[in-house]
């Protein structure tokens, strides 16, 4: 494709923007060179292309055109705090005993939930489907745009539910049965079921047998029949169908765990519920290859054909680290599943590991989730120890698109401070880093210019630069799909971006990545026409004023203008 240079203006002096405040009048005609007194520089830069298959263009007319929707907990901050405040890093709450009612809900998306997470580990259909509704529900009733994130079971070896028993408490020096008996209830004491049959015979006498990613430790110590007697040496808390995985002579015992399929036939009986609930994302456990990705997408993408369900990666296996790019490239993201992978290569390796997914995901403009045990005492306590912060402020610093809480709310005594604390941290961090000028390197490595469409990418990376230079408040996006927008957070700007898209489904999608507000917004192939009406909605909404520095981008037009809100 030819490109072109067009200049509507002689190059800008840039003066300093000025923050909120409330509603003027829509400004005239962007295309001439000096509109408007109060317009001090506008130009566009544009590709010469024909419209870019991320355009879906919606029409005018009608009460959507003069409307527009946009997250009530982020409208207040804008109107409270200007643009600098805004929170960049996105937070995935996991629901469960301690947050399924609406109240609960409704707390956390006020607190700054972006995605409300289901593990299909726990609980019924009918359960999640509840907790699916009230997302729904409470986002068109009170402004949300909380998005539902499914995470399968995975086929790995994992404990049985306990008996019905919401945990059990594991002694320093108890002895526990280990079986694939089945047992009528209740289960004999200090008795497990575990989930396959070829536990007994892959485990040998002095391996070490770890639940939850080494939450709780045993040694083997007998073996009877289809019965495995252990002893625990690090006490802990046992939950419901928790992860099991036992070392031998210092490495991981494999033989099982390689040969069970990613999927298992429950996932795919969860798969079919989420696809029916219309959830956002499908997390995929212990993902092995690039192929899983590829089949279930297009085992999706044949039962929704009206609706998008993007697809994420669990990085938590020494499968998944070997294949790490060719994952992520299959995938719509990924997540850090430290837990499970820290009981799967030495805990001294999962810092770089993580570095390296988030990193990775960077490069192939993938949204990334850190996850597992970033508060992991705030399950007991209401403040966390000073390590879980330094834990979860590193995760800030190597610009993850989102942090994740597990047990912490779906079964902590203090969800709502833990989200405080995940909240608080990420501002602080991200102010710090605004503070020390520490700009992104724009120039990513070569692996991050492998789109089959390199022009959207490359005017994404220069409209970030220019926000950076000059200052401005935001980046404005007019995007379909949410490609452009994606692209956009990729290059992590000082500044927020606005990404405003027509599809309920895309904005709630994009509530997963860094430093995108997304807006629901109906709006025409007329860049003047979408610019005039998005100022007058949002000036009337209080959420910016005459004379904000934004920077409007728009994938139909493949264009950049700078300009001063008139």
């Amino acid at each position: 494709m030819a490109q072109s240079l067009r200049f509507l203006s002689p190059p800008p002096t840039v003066g300093i923007p000025s923050k909120l405040s409330h509603s003027v009048p829509p400004i005239p005609s962007l295309r001439r060179p000096f509109p408007c007194p109060r317009l001090r520089h506008a130009f566009s830069i544009c590709a010469a292309a024909s419209p870019s298959p991320d355009l879906g263009v919606v029409p005018l007319g009608g009460t959507a055109a003069s409307s527009i929707d946009v997250d009530a907990v982020t409208e207040a901050e804008l109107k409270e705090n200007g643009f600098r405040s805004t929170r960049r890093t996105k937070l995935v709450c996991t629901i469960g005993p301690a947050t399924c009612s609406p109240q609960q809900i409704e707390a956390l998306a006020v607190g700054g939930m972006n995605v409300a997470r289901i593990n299909m580990c726990h609980g019924t259909h009918e359960w999640h489907r509840e907790v699916i509704r009230q997302v729904r529900r409470l986002n068109e009733e009170k402004g949300f745009a909380v998005a539902v994130m499914m995470d399968t079971e995975g086929s790995e070896i994992h404990m049985g539910d306990l008996g019905g028993a919401a945990s059990a408490k594991a002694e320093d020096g108890e002895i526990w049965t280990f079986s694939v008996r089945a047992f009528n209830s209740p289960l004999p004491e200090r008795t497990i079921i575990v989930n396959y049959d070829g536990f007994a015979e892959d485990i040998r006498v002095g391996d070490l047998l770890l639940v939850d990613g080494g939450m709780v430790r045993f040694e083997v110590t007998e073996k009877i029949g289809p019965d495995v007697k252990c002893r625990c040496i690090d006490p802990g808390l046992l939950l419901p169908r928790a992860n099991l995985t036992f070392w031998r002579n210092g490495r991981l015992v494999r033989e099982r765990n390689a040969m069970l399929p990613t999927i298992s036939s429950k996932d795919w009986l969860d798969i079919d519920f989420g696809i029916s609930e219309g959830v956002d994302f499908i997390a995929v456990s212990f993902v092995k290859s690039a192929e899983v990705i590829n089949h279930l997408k297009s085992y999706i993408a044949a039962r929704c054909r009206d609706k998008e369900i993007a697809v994420l990666a669990k990085i938590e296996s020494v499968d998944s680290l070997k294949n790490l790019e060719a994952i992520i490239l299959a995938s719509d993201g990924a997540m850090v599943a430290r837990g499970d992978m820290g009981a799967q290569i030495p805990l001294e390796e999962v810092p770089s590991a993580q570095q390296k997914i988030v990193r990775t995901c960077r490069q192939l403009n993938k949204p990334v989730i850190v996850a597992s045990q970033l508060l992991e005492s705030m399950i007991e306590y209401p403040t966390p120890t000073r390590a879980e912060v330094a834990d979860v402020s590193e995760a800030v610093r190597q610009r993850a698109d989102a942090l994740m809480l597990s047990g912490e709310s779906a079964m902590g005594q203090y969800p709502d401070k833990a989200l405080a604390v995940l909240r608080s941290v990420s501002l602080r961090i991200e102010r710090w880093w605004r503070e020390e000028k520490r700009h992104e390197a724009m120039e990513l490595p070569v692996v991050a210019n492998s789109f089959s469409d390199n022009i959207i990418e490359e005017i994404c990376n220069s409209a970030a630069k220019m926000a950076n230079n000059l200052g401005v408040d935001a980046v404005f996006v007019f995007t379909s799909t949410g490609h452009m927008a994606s692209l956009l957070s990729r290059c992590r700007p000082d500044c927020p971006i606005f990404a405003f898209t027509s599809s309920t489904s895309v904005r709630r999608r994009l509530n997963l990545q860094w430093g995108l507000i997304p807006f629901r917004l109906s709006f025409s192939g007329d860049m003047e026409s979408n610019l005039n009406r998005t100022f007058a909605l949002l000036k009337a909404r209080g959420m910016i004023q005459s004379g904000d520095l934004v920077i409007a981008l728009s994938d139909q037009l493949q264009s950049i203008q700078v300009m001063n809100v008139p």
